[in-house]
C-alpha cells in the first residue's frame, strides 16, 4: 500500500469523461447512460484499508442518495493481472459483501482511472445532471488506525450530493481524498502521477 491522494486535477466544471466498462454480469455500463442525471464515480478497491474504513457508510449513502436520484456507479482500475483479487471475480464478491447497489464496473485498460486523472481508492468525482464535475474529493474525514477516530459520516460528500441534487452550487473547498494508490500496470503509470 502506498498512501496516496487524490490529485484533484480533473478542474471543477470539467465535462464527465466518457466511458463504456463493463459491469458484474458482463453488461456494458457508459456514462452516456446517465445523461440528465447526477452522476457519483468511485473509484475503489476492496483491499485498500480506506476502503474498508468506510465501506459501510458509503454503501448506506449509495442506497439513500439512489433513492434521492443520484446515480453512483463503481470503478476498480486496479491491475488484476498483479492483483487478481482487483478482478471481476473479486470485485463481485467486494460487492455482495459491502451490500453496494450500483453498478461495479471494471477498468482493464485503466484508461478511464486516467481520463478522470485518479490515483487512490477511494476517489471521488460527483457531476451535476448536466454533466459537469461540482465536487471532487474525499467522503469525510475519518480514517482508519487513528489514535482519535472519527466517526464515518460522509459529512463531506454528503454536503455536495445535498447541494448538486437541490441545484445549489457546491463550496469549492474541497479537501483531497486519500488512500491507496490505484496500481497501475507495468509501464502506465500516468505521468500526472
Amino acid at each position: 500500500m502506498v498512501l496516496t491522494p487524490s490529485t484533484m486535477q480533473l478542474p471543477l466544471g470539467a465535462r464527465l469523461p466518457a466511458f463504456a466498462l463493463p459491469d458484474l454480469d458482463g453488461r456494458t455500463v457508459s456514462s452516456a447512460d446517465f445523461a440528465g442525471t447526477a452522476l457519483l464515480v468511485a473509484f475503489l478497491s476492496h483491499h485498500c484499508p480506506y476502503v474498508t474504513h468506510i465501506r459501510a457508510g458509503f454503501a448506506a449513502f449509495a442506497a439513500e442518495y439512489r433513492d434521492r436520484g443520484l446515480a453512483i456507479v463503481g470503478i476498480c482500475s486496479n491491475d488484476a493481472v498483479a492483483f487478481p483479487e482487483d478482478g471481476p471475480v473479486g470485485m463481485r464478491e467486494e460487492s455482495m459483501r459491502a451490500g453496494y447497489t450500483f453498478p461495479y464496473l471494471f477498468d482493464g485498460s485503466q484508461e478511464v482511472a486516467k481520463a478522470f486523472r485518479a490515483a487512490c481508492t477511494p476517489d471521488l468525482f460527483l457531476f451535476d445532471a448536466a454533466g459537469t464535475l461540482a465536487y471532487r474529493g474525499q467522503f469525510d474525514d475519518s480514517r482508519p488506525r487513528t489514535v482519535k477516530p472519527v466517526p464515518v459520516t460522509g459529512k463531506d460528500l454528503r454536503a455536495a450530493a445535498d447541494a448538486v441534487i437541490s441545484g445549489q452550487g457546491v463550496s469549492p473547498i474541497q479537501k483531497s481524498s486519500i488512500g491507496c494508490n490505484i496500481k497501475w500496470k507495468r509501464g502506465n503509470a500516468p505521468e500526472y502521477f
